[in-house]
Order: structure tokens, then C-alpha cells, then sequence
């Protein structure tokens, strides 16, 4: 029976040693926190995992929360225009609905529970602080040592990779809170979804449901500007006054979020979070003084900003890929060759991810902000920016060059007169089929073409999120305006 080590106990760390012990694999798990530390802590994450991912969970059997957390439909993002005396006002709203639903469940649940379920089935949990001292001399007793707990001393055994890591300072502060009492959007008040508020010169709010230790709640998350008018969370240590100054951010620049948050409190005593890092790729391979090998796992080697949401996402991603290739190895040595080819199989779906996030961390262009405008009328370019969050390689199509994103959108355009010619002319087809009815007492052709309507108005709805306002919405998403 082949033996491994894994140090960590988050999204990728548990995932991987569950997978690994259902097949027969003896694992150590090394975590710095007992299960009952962790869930009695402070919130680790603002994780909202999409589709595939959440499959990941699924095809292990670890989804042990499906059926209690909220099913996210849709993705929306509105864009703060210039200031007016009266407040910012949203020059781009819409709401992308998603392929497949997503869900948020606080990590203090699920590291716990799967913490204990990884016990329960015969697990080794080690609780100690990992050293690079402790990993010098463990790596002997091992086939395989696995780091997915970057932070401190052992961060040091992965060296920067500067040529795809373009940042050496954080690109935002971020402000979590955990709430309840948090209104539903009046514009799709029946759709779950992931609120992005962009304010340029600002910084970023995202607002998600989420599952939480008191039940169903939602997280109110700050990405800010170094130094800019939101960055107003350092020093502060009072759970309370967190709430206080992340309603105040919402009330000045996203009035139409903090309308529904007006009775909203804090979850628990730990339901606040602040922080900030620099996202960076790294060697893949850390090398011990004694001259053994460690492979580095999701966030440890590949850290990216959460403005994207996909820190979960990668990890359980990294966790799969990992997994497969162990499994596929056989007796094999797990030599630096076998290393940093298992991460090159990751680093394919990694590097969009990467490429994505710092773009979005990098001054706009305006080509940008034309695709975020279009979402407003064309629900085409909603769906596929919405579900790009779940496979990010998609933008690869359309997002990073000015051509492309104009071809997207001129398809778009396309696409969606087409659709209207359609409708026109199913109408059509309806008023001259009501007309024969009237005059032979038979139910013609008209009629059944009529019954597909409101599917196609309901669809229409989700998607492009049409509501009462959609002209006075159309005619401010044609404000100038940057991401800046």
C-alpha cells in the first residue's frame, strides 16, 4: 500500500486525501487546527463553486450539503456610473443565468465535516504546525509528500515564477462579512444569484448566498483599491464595526444593494474577515535541505486574487487532476519528473484562470467595458461572460483581444435579430392563425405557435434580466465609462 503525506486541510488538501483513501491509499493528513478549532473559528473564504467543481465533490461523494445550500441560478453584474448629487447610479445591470446552478457552503462546515468523515473512515490527522524541518525528516517515511498550506515557513520551498506572475503587491484589500437579514434583489427577486458590483476607482462588491454554521445566509465581500475611498478596514478588529463600515461602503457607492441590506447582522461572532495577498504563481517543486521533494498543491503554487471567485474552484480542480494522475502512476517513484508534469496537467486549466484574474486586476480597456455593456440587451453575452466562471478558457474567444471581443459581439447582435425576426414572425403566424380560428371555429396553425411564447418571454427574462427599466438601464449602459 503506497503511502502518502498531505499537509493541509482546506479545499484541495481534504478533497485529496478523501479521494486517495477510497482507493485504498494510506494518508497522514497534517493540519494545524482540529475540526472542532475550525469550525468554531473565523471564516476562511468567500467560496461560491460552480458546476464543475462542485462535480469534482460530487463524484467523490463529498457533497454532503447539496440539498441544504442555496442553488445560485444566475451571475450578475452592474457597474457604477459617474457620482450625481443623489449618489452613484448603475450605468450596466443584467443577470447571466448559469448552465448549471453553483453553491456557497462556509469552509468552517465543510473542512470540519470532512475533517471528521476522513476519521471516521480510518484516516491519519496529525495536528501540528507544520515546519520545513518537519517535512525534511517526514518525507522518508513516505512515497509521496504533498504541501496544500502555503502560508508561512513552508511557503519558502516554492520559488516565485516571475514570468507569470506580473504583480509583487496586493491588488486589493478585501472585506468579508457574513450576514443575515440580507433582502432579495427586486429585479429577480425568484433567482438565487452572485452580485458584481464594479465601482470604478473603487473596487468591487460581490454579494452571494451562501450556507453557514446559523443557516442560510449571504456574504457581503469588499475587494477594494489599495488606498482608494473604500480602503477603510485596517486596524479594525470589532466584528461589528466591519459591519458598520461595509454598510457604509454600500449605501455611498452601491445604494441599489444597500437598499435590501438595511436589517441585516452578522451570522456569528466569526463572520468577518479582512486581508489581502499577492497573486502569484510558483515552482511547482519544493526542494528539502536533506534533498527530498515536495509537490505544491492548488493556492500554494498557483495564489490568485478572489475577484474572480475561483479559489475553491481551482483548488477542487487542482484536488481532481491530482488525484488522476496518482492514480494512474501506479508503484511508480514519484520523482521531479512525475512532479511537475502532474502540475503541468493543471497548470492547462490553471493558466486561465490566472490569465483571467489579472486581467481583471489590470488597468481596463475599453473593449471591456463594451462587453460588460452588452449584456444589458444582448442575453447572449450575459450567459457567456455568466458562465464563464465556471470554465474560464472560454474567454480565451472573445475577452482579452479588441478583434475578437468585437466579433463576439457583432454575433451576437446577429444572433439576436435573428431571434427577433423569429418572434416577428411567429406572431405573425399567431394573428393569422387566431383569424382562421375566428372564421372556421377549428384551432389552426396560429395556436400552436402561440403556445411556445411565454417559454421564449421566460427565458428571455432569466437570461437578460428585462425588467420594467430596461430602456432607462439600455440608455445608461451607453454612458462613457472605464473600469478604472
Amino acid at each position: 500500500m503506497r503511502t502518502i503525506l498531505i499537509v493541509g486541510a482546506g479545499q484541495s488538501g481534504l478533497q485529496l486525501a478523501l479521494g486517495l483513501q477510497s482507493q485504498g491509499y494510506e494518508i497522514t493528513l497534517m493540519s494545524n487546527r482540529t475540526a472542532d478549532e475550525i469550525r468554531g473559528g473565523r471564516v476562511m473564504s468567500t467560496q461560491c463553486m460552480f458546476r464543475t467543481a462542485l462535480g469534482h465533490e460530487r463524484d467523490l461523494g463529498l457533497n454532503f450539503w447539496e440539498e441544504l445550500a442555496p442553488r445560485v441560478e444566475g451571475l450578475g453584474i452592474s457597474v457604477a456610473g459617474p457620482p450625481t448629487p443623489q449618489g452613484h447610479p448603475r450605468a450596466v445591470d443584467w443577470v447571466g443565468r448559469l448552465d448549471g446552478w453553483a453553491q456557497s457552503v462556509d469552509q468552517r462546515i465543510k473542512m470540519a465535516g470532512w475533517m471528521e468523515a476522513f476519521e471516521q473512515r480510518g484516516g491519519q490527522v496529525v495536528i501540528h504546525g507544520a515546519a520545513v524541518s518537519d517535512l525534511d525528516f517526514l518525507t522518508r517515511r513516505y512515497d509521496l509528500a504533498l504541501v496544500a498550506a502555503g502560508k508561512g515557513e513552508l511557503g519558502s520551498l516554492f520559488g516565485r515564477d516571475a514570468a507569470r506572475s506580473p504583480y509583487d503587491t496586493p491588488r486589493r484589500s478585501l472585506a468579508v462579512a457574513y450576514v443575515h437579514g440580507l433582502g432579495p434583489r427586486p429585479e429577480h427577486p425568484d433567482v438565487e444569484a452572485v452580485r458584481c458590483n464594479i465601482v470604478p476607482g473603487v473596487g468591487e462588491l460581490f454579494v452571494m448566498p451562501a450556507l453557514t454554521l446559523t443557516g442560510r445566509a449571504d456574504i457581503l465581500f469588499w475587494e477594494c483599491v489599495p488606498g482608494g475611498p473604500a480602503d477603510v478596514f485596517r486596524g479594525i478588529t470589532d466584528p461589528s464595526e466591519h459591519l458598520e463600515r461595509t454598510l457604509e461602503l454600500m449605501e455611498r457607492f452601491t445604494p441599489w444593494e444597500y437598499a435590501r441590506a438595511t436589517k441585516v447582522e452578522l451570522t456569528d461572532a466569526g463572520a468577518t474577515l479582512t486581508g489581502g495577498y499577492t497573486p502569484t504563481v510558483r515552482d511547482p517543486v519544493g526542494r528539502l535541505p536533506g534533498g527530498g521533494l515536495v509537490l505544491g498543491v492548488a493556492d500554494v503554487v498557483v495564489a490568485n486574487d478572489p475577484i474572480t471567485g475561483q479559489g475553491s474552484n481551482s483548488a477542487a480542480k487542482c484536488a481532481a487532476v491530482y488525484l488522476e494522475s496518482i492514480l494512474e502512476h501506479g508503484d511508480r517513484p514519484f520523482d521531479e519528473e512525475w512532479m511537475r508534469t502532474t502540475f503541468d496537467r493543471y497548470w492547462q486549466t490553471a493558466r486561465h484562470v490566472t490569465k483571467w484574474t489579472n486581467t481583471m486586476l489590470a488597468p481596463p480597456r475599453e473593449h471591456l467595458a463594451d462587453l460588460l455593456r452588452a449584456g444589458v440587451t444582448l442575453p447572449a453575452v450575459a450567459h457567456r461572460i455568466a458562465n464563464g466562471f465556471d470554465d474560464p478558457s472560454g474567454f480565451e474567444d472573445f475577452l482579452y483581444e479588441p478583434e475578437k471581443a468585437a466579433a463576439f459581439l457583432e454575433e451576437a447582435r446577429a444572433e439576436a435579430e435573428r431571434d427577433g425576426d423569429a418572434a416577428e414572425a411567429e406572431g405573425d403566424g399567431d394573428a393569422a392563425g387566431a383569424g382562421r380560428e375566428g372564421a372556421t371555429g377549428n384551432a389552426g396553425p396560429g395556436g400552436v405557435v402561440g403556445e411556445a411564447g411565454p417559454d421564449d418571454d421566460d427565458d428571455g427574462d432569466a437570461d437578460g434580466d428585462r425588467d420594467d427599466d430596461d430602456g432607462e438601464v439600455a440608455g445608461k449602459a451607453a454612458a462613457v465609462w472605464s473600469l478604472g
